[in-house]
């Protein structure tokens, strides 16, 4: 039987979304914390969705510098000759 207190695996994937977002209740975020500070596994996990999400935004994001006109013209030239 499963203590209250702890949490499983399972219920960390579970409960990963809303623990990623600040959603989640502050017992049930204790319970996360406490299984995820004990468990590798789940503690990869987290990293590895926390890296997707900022990947995600970063591919998503525009581009901070805009490319120079004659690179511009170029593609453009290019997409016309075909």
């Amino acid at each position: 039987m499963t203590d209250k207190t702890s949490m499983t695996c399972r219920e960390v994937d579970e409960f990963l979304f809303e623990y990623s977002s600040g959603d989640l209740r502050s017992d049930e975020r204790e319970r996360f914390e406490a299984h995820v500070a004990d468990c590798g596994p789940c503690l990869t996990y987290l990293q590895q969705y926390r890296d997707a999400i900022r990947l995600s935004q970063e591919a998503l994001r525009e581009p901070e510098t805009t490319p120079p006109p004659e690179l511009v013209r170029a593609v453009l030239a290019a997409r016309k000759r075909r």
